[in-house]
């Protein structure tokens, strides 16, 4: 049979598609599958492909057919996320798309790290972000820190996303290990009006209106709103998510235009990581309390496109974005762990008697009687002399405004390159922010609830501390700007009916000025700080597509990211820093820059059924971690040498009848390539010995931390009847090292150390139904984590300040010979949600 020919044309719809394909030992399994593959090809007949197409930059251009394209995309429709039921655009991809899965270290829905082949795009100030996130055309990746807050991005708002994998300079910086491309609404492709409630398990309770339309003057409006509340799992976990999207548009026979407006105002409880003995004892239980953040967030987008001809279109947009964010952290304060806080002295109890306390303890307060001791705390705050030591709370505060606008056009070009069809497209783009962010710490104490109370001591340099005493200084108060100029090129050729080769690249220039307004002028304790960081990332694919039954690709690729503020404010081996509570001054750090590869083959078997196999390899040159410091036991940020994520991916779906069944397979290998020494709080093989503050030695080939090693994904979706459907996934994730564990060694003894140093590996089912009463309404129903498991999703090293009993306990081992106090290590871990229950109404008119 002789299979039309496929070049390359103008496309603007999207459907959805299975993904693909990688590198290394396993190519002689995927050179044999090629000849497989191509003999069952050549015995297909009447197969009738779809063919899926994805736009190549961030901006709405000419698009290709998925098999002109040299990596494993993965397509994704508003459809596919409604039929799922996730909570958001996080928990959708957890569930859904091959290579994902997500850490719950803030212990908040709204709140997880999203990870896709072991890069990271994380709401937590100070984690190596590697993923860039856009929306309709603008980098979302928030300009301090890189951060990326799921919470903002309204799901109901979502026409279709696209997970690009590898290091595709066309979508900028951060881009190190994919880019999530999001594209929302219009009222034209999305009619009607809908009015949707939900109700469930742990308080969830939500609200959500969706209208859209248009008419015949080219006009369209789409609007969606929603209100989310939950009093959470966990103990005092609440969270209230608030969101409105509107886009209002005009398009006529060449032209369209849209402002979209979205804003935000969201209050979340993320309790963060529990201690693996009083997991045990209490699920829902919590280390310490309150962690609470505030989003709030107004952003425009003026977007437009214009077709010259029927091969010739210009896009571009013009954008504003306003984020205020805030944090109040009850933590532990670990200076008081080596401190004896039980029993106040004669000068503390004539501090409070003249206060007028009463009732405190004047002999034989002791760790077994007094488990959560205050009363030293108020004492020392009284006599401004040594609450940094006699506290043992902290309450972290952080208020960040970040404000940003920028611009980008490109031009896209479908025509005849020397007798042969061609794509080019070629852009350029400006982005500016500014931000301000503050720092602060208040001492206090831990209670019963673990709470934290603070006193009137501040741990920011303005309370006094006693003699030979030096109090903390967490205070940061920081302005900055960042520029950055890119200019990008796309270029794809049809080589003949059968190859296709694109080739592509864009060029960075950002300048970062950080201005310190507590120690202006540079110098040592200063943040002040003017750095230019520039490079050209280029990227190389061909694809081989013999018959529309299946095609295989290669492509390589670079990417970049520039250190961040918060990297750069804490990189000086001469004055090392904790993060996420203080940064200090700030040499120069290298930008990261990843490598990637990308092999394998994909295919549709008949018009129901369609798969890929694919391998990948990148590898991050000059990668940024958090070392240690010799002396201090603090630590700093530095270039490190290298590290490597690759894997496999195997994926397929089918539907025979009413059934519809999908799986998804990743092994994934993260190891460091390059020794390091880091800091190893809590780490059984630290150098300075059982239960103290030492570093540890990464050696090559260790694995990173909170990265599993397999991953599987299973769905299955069965219509009953014209009325009901019911469907059940499947999530299973193998084990991972703990954070602080990075050298692979640690080893609990029961005594100075507890826990394994890594979270275990998990399976978590779903389970799904839909029932169309009526035309118009419908009801629907999930239960997450069907079988109740319990499970963490990470783990981390660290020093306890409490016992098994649950109380606080300082210097559980008394002073050692050097005169230190050793520690409990323990790890922490982020326990996964039980079985939730929601149910809900949608009425459609």
């Amino acid at each position: 049979m002789q299979h039309p020919k496929r070049d390359i044309s103008v496309h603007v719809s999207r459907q959805s598609q299975a993904p693909g394909l990688r590198l290394r030992p396993l190519v002689l399994a995927l050179g044999a599958a090629f000849a497989v593959t191509a003999q069952a090809a050549d015995e297909l007949t009447g197969v009738a492909p779809t063919v899926t197409v994805i736009g190549q930059t961030p901006l709405p251009g000419l698009e290709l057919p998925i098999s002109h394209i040299a990596a494993p995309v993965q397509a994704v429709t508003a459809q596919d996320i409604d039929n799922s039921q996730a909570l958001d655009v996080a928990s959708f991809m957890n569930r859904k798309l091959n290579g994902v899965h997500v850490n719950e270290v803030q212990g908040n829905p709204f709140q997880m790290d999203v990870n896709y082949r072991g890069y990271t795009a994380s709401p937590l100030l100070g984690t190596p972000q590697g993923l860039s996130v856009y929306l309709d055309g603008v980098r979302i990746n928030q300009p301090f820190g890189d951060v990326v807050s799921w919470d903002l991005i309204p799901k109901a708002a979502i026409a279709s996303m696209n997970m690009m994998p590898g290091s595709n300079p066309l979508f900028g910086l951060n881009t190190l290990g994919g880019a999530l491309a999001i594209q929302t609404k219009e009222g034209r492709s999305h009619p009607g009006s809908s009015v949707q409630v939900t109700a469930g398990s742990y308080g969830r309770r939500s609200i959500e209106i969706e209208h859209g339309g248009f008419n015949d003057k080219g006009l369209e409006w789409f609007i969606t709103a929603n209100q989310f509340q939950e009093n959470g799992w966990r103990t005092n976990s609440p969270s209230e998510i608030r969101q409105v999207f509107g886009k209002f548009g005009w398009q006529d026979a060449r032209s369209d235009l849209d402002l979209a407006i979205s804003y935000a105002d969201n209050k979340m409880n993320g309790n963060g990581l529990q201690e693996g003995r009083l997991l045990e004892q209490d699920y829902s239980g919590i280390y310490t309390q309150p962690d609470i953040t505030k989003n709030r967030s107004m952003f425009l987008n003026l977007t437009g496109k214009h077709s010259l001809n029927d091969t010739t279109l210009l896009s571009g947009n013009v954008y504003y974005r306003k984020i205020n964010s805030s944090t109040y952290n009850g933590d532990l304060n670990e200076n008081a762990l080596e401190n004896q806080v039980y029993q106040p002295n004669q000068t503390e109890r004539d501090a409070l008697t003249a206060a007028g306390y009463s009732g405190f303890p004047t002999a034989g307060a002791n760790a077994g009687n007094t488990p959560f001791p205050y009363w030293r705390c108020i004492a020392n705050t009284l006599l401004a002399d040594e609450p940094n030591e006699k506290c043992t709370g902290l309450i972290n505060t952080t208020r960040t405004s970040q404000e940003s606008l920028g611009l980008s056009g490109q031009l896209s070009l479908s025509n005849d390159l020397a007798g042969r069809k061609n794509l080019f497209i070629a852009g350029a783009a400006y982005d500016q922010s500014n931000i301000h962010f503050e720092q602060s710490g208040q001492y206090g104490y831990i209670n019963a609830d673990r709470s934290v109370t603070p006193v009137n001591a501040y741990a920011d340099g303005s309370q006094n501390a006693g003699a030979g005493e030096s109090a903390l200084d967490s205070r940061v108060n920081l302005g900055g700007r960042t520029r950055t100029w890119s200019l990008f090129a796309t270029d794809t050729l049809s080589l003949n009916r059968h190859w296709h080769a694109t080739l592509s690249g864009r060029y960075n220039r950002t300048v970062i000025k950080n201005q310190d307004n507590l120690n202006p002028g540079g110098g040592i304790d200063s943040l002040d700080g003017n750095h230019t960081f520039d490079r050209f990332n280029p990227a190389l694919g061909l694809t081989f597509a013999p018959s529309p039954a299946w095609n295989a690709y290669v492509g390589y690729s670079e990417g970049s990211r520039t250190p961040t503020s918060v990297e750069l404010g804490c990189a000086n081996p001469d004055n090392p820093c904790k993060l996420p509570n203080a940064m200090a001054g700030d040499p120069p750090l290298k930008q990261v820059v990843t490598k990637t590869w990308d092999l394998g083959l994909r295919g549709q078997l008949n018009a129901n059924t369609v798969w890929n196999a694919g391998l990948f390899r990148a590898d991050n040159h000059n990668d940024i971690l958090f070392v240690a410091d010799d002396q201090t036991g603090f630590g700093y940020f530095k270039n490190f040498g290298k590290t490597r994520r690759q894997g496999l991916e195997l994926g397929g779906s089918t539907r025979l009848g009413a059934l519809s069944l999908a799986v998804n397979y990743t092994w994934l290998d993260a190891t460091y390539q390059t020794p390091e020494e880091v800091g190893g709080t809590g780490n059984s093989t630290n150098e300075e010995g059982a239960g103290l503050e030492g570093a540890i030695q990464i050696k090559p080939g260790n694995r990173i931390p909170l990265i599993p090693e397999h991953l599987l994904k299973a769905s299955a979706n069965y219509r009953v009847n014209s009325a009901l459907t019911v469907g059940t996934d499947l999530i299973g994730v193998s084990g991972s090292y703990a954070r602080g564990n990075e050298n692979n060694q640690h080893r609990a003894d029961g005594s100075h150390y507890l826990g394994s140093g890594r979270s275990a590996g998990y399976t978590v089912m779903n389970l799904t139904a839909r029932y169309q009463v009526s035309r118009g309404l419908q009801v629907f129903g999930q239960v997450n984590n069907l079988f109740d498991r319990e499970f963490t999703t990470a783990a981390q090293l660290g020093s306890t300040a409490f016992s098994a009993s649950g109380g606080v306990l300082t210097q559980p081992f008394g002073q050692n010979a050097g005169g230190d106090y050793p520690q409990v290590g323990s790890t922490f871990y982020a326990p996964g949600a039980p079985r939730t229950l929601w149910v809900g109404l949608r009425y459609t008119l």
